[in-house]
């Protein structure tokens, strides 16, 4: 392992990768390590006091190390040019307190959105656990549940989705329920639904599974490869949850959505093999937000990331979905929805962890830092950092240990949701 370099901070020059030795609130910058891209930057460096910087001469673009750096000769090798590397703009101490602000008020905007959430999946849980002997109230509960969170969504012009932590809870059919839920209700407001088809669209999305009660557990669980003929009982749930929506004295609207959830647009989907505006607006909502969560969140095979389940949706499976409604899920999730793993241009990785509706190619990313605590981990939000942009995703199986260890990709990708103009009170004040 070759011996750290060290610089005095009167010889630092543009150009040069430089490594802060520093927590993240003691220096002003984006992050702990970047290139040097401004005399800006340079006299902020040299303002930090310190006596030496370290920097990396194998990441600086196109440098050689100064005669006064402590390396020996024989480590001053020729620098191959590298691509640019976007730098952290340097920031006044001002800022830099409106930035961890910025911060608090996030982390604070996704521990409520934990809570909402817990509250929300309790709810789901009874009401489906219910629905079998207890129809009313149990209906009476998912409507109460899907009119707040609609209610919600609608009193905010920005939305913000959040990436929420795994909890370890043998919960996943009631998890998977409220994910279908929430996406269908953030998904219909995109698509501009009133607050009637909403609840429908809510309610039917709660509901949508309620006929898999019915099937063996062998089936329901799909805990292994199942026979052509439990495949066609799988399939069946489609028609029993419609059945048993409308003798519970649920609409007729909810158990259409029940009933065609699986249908594709191509007519290739079950159970009537619909095509087209044979599908209820109800069913193509919730369609598109099962399958989406049913490629983060399997049963069986192994789970890709949130960016490439939406890869996957426009890729292979486009002609299954509405056209426009696809492109909607991309718009309020963006390209790099909430759990994906991420090259940024600085080099770092990191993980989107929040998303705002309103901007969703600038999202609020979890940035790996070794020099940082996990528990202090740096939250980076590029609306605030124009100078930096997301290079390319990354598979969560191909980061090395200590960053997956650090980032902790989630093993069920899960969403709520937090008002979006609340990460955005600090730069108001």
């Amino acid at each position: 392992m070759e011996e750290p370099v060290f610089v005095e901070p009167a010889r630092l020059a543009i150009g040069m990768f430089v490594v802060l030795d520093l927590s993240w609130l003691e220096h002003p910058f984006s992050f702990n390590s970047f290139v040097i891209r401004s005399e800006d930057e340079l006299a902020t460096l040299r303002a930090l006091g310190l006596e030496k910087i370290r920097i990396d001469p194998s990441r600086g673009t196109g440098i050689t190390v100064p005669a006064a750096v402590e390396k020996p000769p024989a480590l001053l090798a020729a620098v191959p040019e590298a691509a640019p590397e976007a730098a952290p703009a340097a920031v006044t101490r001002s800022d830099q307190e409106l930035r961890i602000e910025h911060n608090r008020v996030l982390r604070s905007s996704i521990a409520n959105a934990e809570k909402q959430a817990a509250i929300a999946v309790r709810s789901v849980r009874q009401s489906t656990r219910q629905f079998l002997v207890e129809p009313g109230q149990a209906i009476e509960q998912a409507n109460a549940l899907i009119t707040g969170i609609a209610e919600s969504l609608l009193g905010n012009s920005e939305v913000m989705v959040h990436l929420l932590g795994d909890k370890g809870s043998d919960d996943e059919v009631y998890h998977h329920s409220l994910n279908v839920a929430v996406l269908a209700l953030i998904l219909g407001k995109a698509m501009e639904l009133d607050s009637e088809a909403l609840q429908s669209v809510g309610v039917a999305a709660v509901f949508h599974d309620v006929g898999m009660a019915e099937l063996p557990s062998r089936v329901r669980l799909q805990s292994e490869n199942l026979t052509q003929a439990e495949e066609a009982l799988l399939r069946k749930h489609c028609e029993l949850g419609a059945g048993m929506a409308l003798h519970s004295g649920l609409s007729k609207a909810v158990a259409c959505a029940i009933l065609q959830h699986h249908e594709h647009l191509d007519g290739s989907g079950y159970p009537n093999r619909l095509s087209g505006e044979q599908i209820g607006r109800a069913a193509r909502i919730i369609a598109i937000v099962n399958h989406y969560d049913h490629l983060c969140n399997p049963a069986k095979a192994a789970a890709v990331t949130p960016y490439e389940a939406l890869s996957t949706m426009f890729a292979r499976n486009r002609s299954w979905f509405d056209a426009a409604m696809l492109t909607k899920l991309v718009h309020v999730l963006g390209v790099y929805p909430p759990g994906s793993i991420v090259q940024l241009s600085s080099g770092d990785t990191a993980m989107v962890i929040s998303v705002n509706s309103a901007r969703p190619l600038r999202p609020m990313l979890l940035v790996y830092d070794a020099l940082i605590p996990k528990a202090e981990a740096i939250i980076l939000d590029l609306e605030q950092a124009p100078q930096i942009s997301i290079s390319k995703a990354l598979r969560a199986g191909s980061l090395p240990p200590p960053v997956n260890e650090y980032l902790s990709p989630r093993k069920r990708v899960a969403y709520f949701f937090g008002d979006g103009a609340c990460a955005d009170s600090d730069k108001e004040s």
